[in-house]
């Protein structure tokens, strides 16, 4: 990364080929996407001036939330700018002159190997885990054997010289998941360019009915709750952690009055980011 300009850099977690790259490839083809071993590395890339952005995905519309990212976040002293719905299309790739025929083995990520029964089944392949989905399309190509296939991305398959054996492999038609991305500086939309999105964490006062009280102010309000968590912060199972996404700016006067009635019972309160509502929600609901 240090020959390359940290201001067109963006970072994602896995290898070359993983959805998140392919994400990047979508949203900023014009950036050079840079791959990092975890999370963390990813993020801290863009904290400390490596990378301008990263690409983190929150939850994927069958797996639900990616796990540890509603802690690495909050903590990450980075900002949520825009989201991005990426489709999981998986392939079934093998070696340059293989066929159907011949597979004996499909090795990929465990949650794509388990959307994909239904291919493993028909073709009476064995189902190997690998620790991703590019990795095992990497491996695959370094392994050179007609007997082994890997089900991973599109671009996997044109990065490591692959040929698709078959197209769209997963057994449910829809599978998505949701990427945020992440910046050093907060960039507010205006709300009057259009609909929003605030996400934020929060953590209630430790009092009967504090969380229903917290959340009433949405309701009254009339501010559609997208997305509510939680998770514990400590050992003592005692302060739970809230994270929320919800529709609207705060500088909109019913979200202003939402948001301060939640503050009146929560111990802390930290906005995560405002960023412009991605067009993928209005249209999957029309």
């Amino acid at each position: 990364m240090s020959d390359l300009d940290p201001e067109n850099c963006i970072t994602f977690q896995g290898v070359p080929g993983a959805y998140g790259h392919l994400s990047c490839s979508t949203v900023f083809p014009e950036m050079e996407a840079i791959a990092c071993d975890t999370f963390s590395e990813a993020l801290k890339a863009v904290r400390e001036e490596r990378a301008k952005l990263a690409m983190i995905p929150i939850e994927n519309s069958l797996g639900g939330r990616v796990a540890d990212i509603h802690h690495l976040l909050p903590e990450s002293g980075l900002y949520i700018i825009g989201e991005h719905f990426q489709p999981v299309q998986h392939q079934l790739l093998g070696v340059p002159g293989s066929t159907l025929s011949d597979i004996k083995a499909v090795h990929s990520h465990e949650q794509a190997l388990s959307q994909c029964r239904g291919l493993t089944r028909d073709l009476g392949i064995e189902p190997i885990i690998h620790a991703d989905t590019a990795g095992s399309a990497k491996m695959i190509a370094e392994l050179s054997d007609k007997s082994q296939a890997s089900i991973a991305s599109s671009l996997a398959g044109e990065i490591y010289g692959l040929e698709v054996l078959r197209d769209r492999v997963e057994d449910r038609i829809g599978n998505t998941t949701r990427f945020v991305i992440m910046s050093r500086q907060r960039k507010d939309p205006d709300p009057r360019a259009g609909n929003c999105m605030t996400s934020f964490v929060f953590q209630v006062r430790s009092q009967p009915a504090a969380l229903y009280k917290a959340l009433g102010g949405f309701a009254t309000n009339g501010i559609n709750v997208t997305k509510l968590e939680s998770y514990i912060t400590d050992a003592s199972f005692a302060a739970a952690q809230f994270y929320i996404d919800i529709e609207g700016h705060p500088e909109e006067a019913h979200v202003a009055r939402a948001i301060e009635e939640l503050q009146f019972f929560s111990a802390k309160l930290k906005i995560l980011g405002v960023y412009p509502l991605n067009s993928y929600r209005t249209e999957y609901s029309a």
